[in-house]
């Protein structure tokens, strides 16, 4: 569909509410905002600006835009083996899994066989070098020790890890995580700083989860320093657990382990320095993913419905970006109040899956999400599909 423009704002979303284009129009309206809000067709309600949302800034940032888990995206690795390589059960691999990749609020690694988790200042260096992390963040001890071991974990609600087939047999391991607790505090320590600067400042906004910092001061710079860390460390984490989940998947087909023919990592929720339209912008992506001319991106279904590898077109007028996945249509809340655990088994067909915890999952069913093809040919001028994959086994943490 061809975009419309609302206000400020550019919508690419056939199915939107009122109260997500109100909030997008909220962020639309800030002096510094240098341009039209890019609003994309996952677009759903979020905390300060709207999830699926493309904010530009000249001056300034704000800190709820990028959101409490800086750094959340998607990996996705495609691997030589075909479907007739995996084995007919695939239970005893998502066993493994569980053992190997912790997920679920709070979960760790255990700290005893974490060999880089301690907190001293050598233990920090040491697993930030060994994992190609910048050394730049303000975490205190404790801190340092629960991401070093958390580094590798999944974390709850939409995150995931997902064994796919795609349109030609080839099986894939994707899966959906981010910076963990450490982003979270991270996140949430430098919101609280630019709330209260709002105060000091007494500037008055429509929404003070909108709260911003201003280029040019200490909190702007320290919120760059640790957001850019978070990032990484999002990006790294995802990484090694695709590592540990191709291993146990070549190992389950019986096959000696060969690196993956692609790998695509990507975040969508994430502030970044780029060049548009002539000027050097922040660009923050709330539930979006870069997608230049030729960047290819993940755009991942709900629970039991297809993902898709795209291909950027770099549409300028969306910022050079597109969707990150389905995106919600009803929330958590509403989505346990309508569905049961047996409508949940249903949609998820033969897939294995963690089928006994159904009823803690039910709120991550199909149809509490929009249709992954509406938000595809929504978005037909920003991507073009490169692969459609199908999942066959379905791993979330369960809290």
């Amino acid at each position: 569909m061809a975009p419309r423009m609302d206000g400020n704002v550019l919508v690419w979303a056939s199915q939107v509410d009122e109260a997500t284009l109100e909030q997008a129009r909220k962020a639309a309206r800030l002096p510094f905002v240098a341009g039209h809000v890019a609003l994309m067709p996952d677009a759903h309600l979020g905390i300060g600006a709207a999830i699926g949302s493309v904010i530009p800034t000249d001056g300034a940032i704000i800190p709820a835009a990028v959101g409490v888990d800086i750094g959340c995206g998607m990996v996705a690795a495609e691997t030589v083996l075909t479907s007739s390589d995996l084995p007919e059960d695939l239970r005893p691999l998502l066993d493994r899994i569980e053992v190997a990749v912790p997920a679920g609020l709070g979960r760790a690694h255990d700290r005893g066989r974490v060999h880089d988790a301690g907190a001293g200042v050598d233990a920090w260096a040491a697993f930030l070098d060994r994992h190609g992390l910048p050394a730049g963040t303000s975490l205190d001890d404790r801190q340092r020790s629960t991401a070093a071991a958390q580094y590798g974990t999944l974390g709850s609600g939409n995150h995931f890890l997902e064994v796919c087939l795609d349109e030609r047999d080839r099986v894939w391991v994707m899966l959906h995580s981010g910076s963990r607790g450490v982003g979270n505090q991270l996140a949430q320590r430098h919101i609280g700083r630019a709330k209260r600067a709002m105060r000091e400042w007494f500037v008055s906004l429509e929404d003070p989860d909108l709260a911003y910092f201003v280029h040019g001061t200490p909190h702007f710079d320290a919120y760059i320093a640790d957001v850019t860390w978070a990032q990484a460390y999002a990006a790294g984490n995802r990484r090694r657990m695709v590592e540990v989940t191709l291993a146990l998947l070549h190992d389950a087909a019986g096959q000696p382990g060969t690196a993956p023919t692609l790998v695509v990592n990507c975040h969508h929720n994430y502030t970044a320095r780029e060049r548009h339209r002539g000027r050097d912008l922040w660009i923050t992506r709330k539930g979006a993913i870069l997608a230049r001319e030729g960047d290819l991106g993940i755009i991942p279904g709900s629970m039991g419905a297809r993902s898709y590898i795209v291909r950027g077109r770099g549409n300028p007028a969306a910022y050079h970006s597109c969707a990150h996945g389905a995106g919600r249509a009803m929330s958590r809340t509403s989505a346990r109040k309508r569905f049961r655990a047996a409508d949940l088994s249903q949609a998820m067909g033969g897939r294995t899956w963690l089928a006994a915890h159904a009823g803690r999952l039910v709120d991550e069913i199909p149809a509490a999400y929009k249709d992954i093809d509406t938000v595809m040919a929504d978005q037909a001028d920003l991507v073009e599909v490169v692969h459609t994959l199908t999942q066959v086994l379905n791993y979330k943490g369960v809290s």
